[in-house]
């Protein structure tokens, strides 16, 4: 089943799951979409999908497709 963001309910990617874990907590069981994680940190979702690609460049295995 595909996770849903807790804010909006969208349908969440893998990316978006992963982030939440990185930023939020390693342990999190619910998750937030790249818009909804941006309003949180009050940033851009354009910061949000930086850090998506910075923590894949590091390669962190939470980024790693299953």
């Amino acid at each position: 089943m595909t996770p849903l963001c807790k804010e909006c309910r969208r349908p969440l990617t893998h990316d978006e799951v992963a982030v939440t874990k990185k930023l939020i907590n390693r342990g999190a069981t619910e998750f937030m979409c790249v818009d909804c994680l941006a309003r949180y940190f009050e940033v851009t979702p354009a910061d949000i999908e930086e850090r998506i690609r910075h923590f894949r460049q590091m390669g962190c295995t939470l980024f790693e497709e299953k």
